[in-house]
């Protein structure tokens, strides 16, 4: 299948570089580490200004504040913020619980928080792992016991990326423990700012925080919080990860520090003083990783492809996920080969090379293949859902 933007398509796409160059930092790489104060108040302002431009939820239908963009328009938009490492594009809010509300949500929940979206406003974040439940989602402990109109929750969440920054959390919790488990779990939201709602920074390898551990103690939710019906939330939960593995971003991460490796072998000199970029193993190396990022780029068009139509492609997602943190996975590791001793130099040092980025990158994206389900999962979902393959 070949894919072409539209001429639409393409104009935009002049229009947002152009919007980045003049709102981003002269001189930007990214990306942002959203322990940084300076770079949180850039992704508020990065944010705020795509939404008054109507970019942040362009995807979205009118009635709700968007701009009913095509699929390809959007994913388009994601890649080129991806490859920027631009901050602002709250894909918690955008991409996840706003559509989910959108399909499950009640008028009163759309009317609230919608608009709260669409605007840059409030900062969401996203409640489902737990330390003893990760890639086994539904054994997931955290409960929620309803007491009149509010529901009572007790429990705890890691690997919460911006916990520490968000002001809402839509989660996932046990409201039925007397059934099998994928039955008995419901989705709330959360205010963060709740009594009982502790956040504790997990600082990763890389030396950044942006993962969480959240502690619930007796948090009180109102009912109107439920989203989907009681005890459906595995559904609901589901359809919110469908919409986090369809992105472009891994490709676009990968294709900036592509580029980045293609600018240091031209400039850089190996064994003998010959260019990184004359010897003929790195010239093919690098030449494998375009491909295998082109076509992982084919298979993100793809998902968006199968959107437009109408269709919900979970099989072509899961694929989408897969080859994109693999490729990108694949040129960071190449990277560090290629600047051997010089890659641990962290910023500062005279000898680091590309600001000592890419080290902290590879660090910080060994998260790349867990989150939004494993690697293994995808493959199981592309082998069950895709292949009809039997499970055994």
């Amino acid at each position: 299948m070949r894919f072409k933007f539209t001429s639409e398509d393409e104009q935009f796409r002049q229009e947002l570089r152009k919007f980045l160059v003049d709102n981003l930092p002269q001189g930007w790489t990214g990306p942002p580490d959203e322990a940084d104060e300076n770079d949180w108040a850039l992704s508020l302002r990065m944010k705020r200004a795509l939404a008054e431009r109507g970019w942040l939820v362009m995807h979205w239908p009118r009635e709700y504040g968007g701009q009913a963009a095509s699929p390809m328009r959007n994913i388009l938009f994601a890649e080129e913020m991806a490859y920027h490492r631009a901050p602002g594009n709250d894909r918690f809010g955008t991409r996840m619980i706003g559509p989910v509300l959108m399909h499950y949500g009640t008028e009163a929940q759309k009317s609230k928080y919608l608009p709260e979206i669409a605007s840059g406003s409030v900062q969401w974040c996203q409640g489902y792992s737990e330390p003893d439940a990760g890639s086994d989602l539904a054994s997931l402990k955290t409960s929620a016991v309803r007491r009149g109109e509010k529901f009572i929750v007790n429990g705890a969440k890691i690997w919460t990326t911006l916990a520490h920054r968000a002001d809402m959390m839509f989660m996932l919790v046990r409201t039925n423990p007397n059934v099998p488990k994928h039955r008995g779990i419901s989705m709330l939201l959360v205010d963060m700012k709740s009594p009982g709602v502790e956040v504790r920074p997990i600082i990763n390898m890389s030396g950044s925080h942006s993962f969480n551990q959240v502690t619930f103690d007796d948090v009180e939710v109102p009912e109107e919080n439920l989203v989907g019906d009681l005890d459906n939330g595995w559904r609901v939960g589901m359809s919110v990860l469908n919409y986090e593995r369809s992105g472009v971003d891994y490709v676009g991460w990968g294709q900036r520090a592509w580029d980045e490796l293609v600018a240091l072998c031209r400039a850089e000199t190996g064994a003998g003083g010959r260019r990184l970029a004359d010897d003929h193993a790195v010239r093919r190396r690098m030449a494998e990783l375009d491909a295998e990022l082109d076509a992982a780029r084919l298979l993100t068009y793809e998902v968006a492809w199968h959107q437009q139509q109408g269709e919900a492609p979970a099989d072509v997602a899961s694929m989408s996920k897969l080859a994109g943190t693999v490729a990108n996975r694949n040129v960071l590791d190449y990277g560090l080969q290629l600047l051997g001793m010089y890659g641990p130099l962290e910023k500062g040092s005279p000898y680091a090379k590309l600001q000592g980025r890419f080290f902290k990158m590879r660090m910080f994206y060994t998260s790349g293949e867990i989150l939004a389900g494993t690697t293994e999962i995808q493959k199981n979902l592309i082998a069950w859902r895709g292949l009809q393959l039997p499970r055994v």
